[in-house]
């Protein structure tokens, strides 16, 4: 399933427009200076993405969005990976793509931060459904939501549908954990917490969360991209015995197995977005997803551990910029499920024809 020239042409300038908020090349100060701070994240910043659009890349254009395909949602997060922007956007779309009317316009325009709250043990891949609705309350509890101290409201998955709760209703808990990569996660609490119910097509939870799995898989392929480009820049200019360390041949040949290894998750990723774009039914939806966000999670581990070791002892020094990378692996390999739990679904959802 390939994309047309006018479609590719589309996604280039999606993926180009990201330079507003994280230039090509450019240096991570900024996402140094956020590091472990509440909420995490500038709000400035996220109103200039939300005035480009992009958490409305999914959202029909009678809704408020831009109706874009997954190829192009996924390019922005290839490229905000490759810059460790730490706004969240994966989860803020995730939650558009799951509200309406006036809570909709409010997520699209920037005025409110609305995130998506599904999971409720480590490693899930499925939404947590033991969250329950009563006389319009909710109680229960949802785990792993990222930048969570930034959230106005979150959407909560519920045993039977969806409901939007304000971060500041009584009877609402949040505690936030550090993550390596100097953001969070949150823990939310709901003990009777005002309610507001929201309608959801059958299926459209579902469909958002493989959405969100695979942009998850796309801002890793920008992770290693980045950190590879980084270790082939030093190799070039670190020298040894009066030459660059990269014309060692043993060196060579690791970096020509990482280049395949970007390659291999770019070609799993690219594919994964174009089914979805085509429109394929939910059981080949979840196994090109699972494959592509198992494939990512594994690459990016290794791509991103290896290049803090083809930098030598200044790679394991916070100051290195490449060991921002890894950090931001360990994070997101894990998230939206990690690779063991995607392999297995891909092995139970694989199409016959591929077995």
């Amino acid at each position: 399933m390939s994309l047309t020239q006018d479609r590719l042409e589309q996604v280039r300038m999606v993926r180009d427009s990201v330079a507003a908020v994280a230039p090509a090349g450019g240096d991570l100060r900024r996402i140094r200076a956020l590091r472990f701070t509440t909420p995490g994240f500038d709000r400035e910043t996220w109103k200039i993405m939300c005035d480009m659009g992009w958490p409305g890349l999914r959202v029909s254009e009678e809704d408020g969005g831009a109706g874009f395909g997954v190829s192009e949602s996924s390019a922005v997060a290839e490229e905000l990976g490759k810059a460790l922007v730490p706004e969240p956007l994966l989860a803020a779309a995730f939650a558009a793509r799951l509200l309406s009317g006036a809570a909709l316009e409010r997520q699209l325009s920037g005025e409110q931060l609305v995130l998506p709250a599904w999971q409720e043990r480590a490693g899930a891949i499925e939404p947590g459904e033991a969250t329950q609705w009563h006389d319009g309350t909710v109680s229960g509890r949802k785990m792993f939501i990222p930048m969570a101290s930034g959230a106005d409201a979150f959407v909560v998955v519920l045993a039977d549908g969806l409901a939007l709760v304000q971060a500041d209703a009584p009877g609402v808990t949040l505690r936030c954990d550090a993550t390596q990569d100097g953001g969070h996660y949150g823990t939310l609490t709901l003990d009777g917490a005002k309610a507001e119910r929201i309608a959801a097509p059958p299926g459209a939870v579902a469909e958002a969360l493989d959405e969100a799995t695979l942009a998850t898989a796309a801002m890793l392929l920008g992770v290693m991209e980045r950190a590879f480009e980084l270790s082939l820049d030093y190799l070039r200019t670190r020298k040894q015995f009066g030459k660059p360390i990269g014309s060692f041949q043993s060196l060579q040949h690791r970096s020509a197995d990482l280049k395949i290894q970007v390659a291999l998750t770019r070609a799993s990723v690219e594919a994964a977005a174009a089914s979805l774009d085509a429109g394929v039914d939910a059981r080949v939806r979840q196994a090109v997803v699972s494959r592509a966000k198992a494939r990512a999670a594994d690459a990016a581990m290794r791509i991103t551990r290896e290049a803090i070791q083809l930098h030598g002892g200044i790679g394991y020094t916070d100051e290195a910029d490449v060991g921002l990378y890894l950090r931001k692996a360990m994070v997101l390999a894990n998230q939206h499920g990690t690779a063991a739990a995607h392999r297995l679904r891909y092995a139970e959802m694989m199409p016959e024809e591929e077995s």
